[in-house]
């Protein structure tokens, strides 16, 4: 009988314990969390910023969960430190845990640039539950909001606190919003939409200061402008949290390196999630860090699992509207592409094709096709005998893949 241990208690986390459950059912597993509450849906945090869900709502694994599954999950107790030649954590609370093989799925950190002022009262951050419930509470007597970072963890955010009734401008250091997810004609629809809910934009524009004056906030560019604020809420993306793999001598570059079977470099300890980067490549996505923790949690239990990748790819809503942006997007326009583009109706729809298959999509406000072109994209279906009729607006998209 072996003893699992799991630092985490997020996608990757809960997906390794369930991928060991269906190997060994019965050897102990003990999961640690810094966090009060149990697995939650954390794409859904702004639909708690807009009082549309409390925690129940998107909770995915309750304690009962963890009972039945035959784990011990640890709220609120971080691991301080990691002793590999006796296989031993030390929780925050002095107590001590033996494990066989153990999962690193500690995940990340919101990443505040330097920004002078940015630790001022009222300054936030959005990441946990907890972030979540402190901007509320900070919420509930403000009306203005600046947003630093046009992203989809922001965007989404920004119209949670829109929807609790807040004015919300957003300061975007690219010339364009989502700039990961959209090109500039996709995102200028997307823009114009945004602005008929209510928003204001300033793109191209970088935060020189955060000013406390007057009881107000004013968040300063470099152009010279000074934007008055309630509230700043930076969400200007991720880094992995590397504490407890640099102390232990884990070999990490831009995150802690794993191989294929999410092995670091060190005997019995497995990685997974946005703690990683496999292959040069770092994802911090829900459904990489799902795929990870799948394999992990096999491999550590004795069965037989690859990493090979996952299509980069983010299925999802933008304040409200359905948006898919999946592998190479070509912003450049260097590559053949077959756009639709309706400002009236704010649909874009890109493929982006080379040497005839599907290498990216950016599909806005139609989603049409969406899980045939994510197969098409990740098996590299060659779509020559298709391609002609890609335009069509009666197109069956299963054709893609047969």
């Amino acid at each position: 009988m072996s003893q699992y241990v799991i630092v985490g208690n997020g996608i990757a986390a809960n997906a390794a314990a369930e991928n060991i459950r269906k190997i060994d059912p019965t050897s102990p597993i003990h999961m640690f969390s810094r966090e009060s509450v149990p697995f939650y849906y954390t794409p859904a945090l702004p639909e708690v910023l807009a009082g549309e869900k409390d925690v129940h709502g998107i909770t995915i694994h309750n304690m009962q969960w963890y009972t039945d599954q035959g784990i011990s999950l640890h709220l609120a107790t971080p691991i301080t430190a990691l002793d590999t030649s006796s296989k031993t954590l030390v929780a925050h609370d002095g107590s001590t845990y033996h494990y066989d093989r153990l999962l690193l799925a500690t995940g990340s950190t919101s990443f505040v640039p330097p920004i002078q002022g940015a630790t001022e009262d009222g300054v936030c951050t959005l990441r946990t539950y907890a972030d979540a419930e402190r901007i509320k509470q900070k919420a509930s007597s403000a009306q203005e909001l600046v947003l630093i970072g046009g992203g989809l963890l922001g965007l989404e955010a920004g119209n949670g606190l829109r929807k609790a009734g807040l004015r919300v401008t957003v300061v975007e250091f690219f010339p364009r919003l989502l700039p990961r997810q959209m090109d500039a004609a996709g995102a200028a629809i997307l823009q114009r939409q945004l602005e008929a809910m209510g928003f204001s934009f300033y793109l191209d524009a970088k935060t020189k200061e955060i000013e406390r004056r007057d009881g107000r906030l004013f968040v300063k560019l470099e152009s010279g402008k000074a934007i008055p604020a309630d509230m700043v809420l930076i969400s200007a993306g991720v880094r992995p949290d590397l504490t407890l793999p640099r102390a232990i001598g884990l070999e990490c570059d831009k995150a802690v390196k794993v191989d294929d079977t999410l092995t670091t470099s060190k005997q019995d300890i497995f990685a997974a999630g946005d703690l990683i980067e496999h292959r040069g490549i770092y994802y911090g996505i829900w459904p990489a860090a799902m795929e990870q923790g799948s394999c992990a949690g096999t491999v550590m239990a004795g069965g037989s699992a690859l990493y090979s990748g996952t299509v980069i790819s983010n299925t999802l809503k933008v304040v409200g509207i359905g948006l898919t942006a999946a592998g190479k997007i070509d912003p450049e326009g260097t590559c053949e592409s077959i756009v639709e583009a309706d400002n009236e109706r704010g649909i874009y729809r890109k493929l982006v094709i080379k040497d005839d298959t599907i290498i990216g999509a950016i599909l806005l406000g139609d989603t049409r096709g969406t899980d045939s072109i994510l197969t098409a994209i990740k098996n590299k279906k060659n779509i020559s005998k298709v391609k002609s009729h890609l335009s069509e607006k009666t197109f069956d998209y299963t054709e893609l893949n047969r």
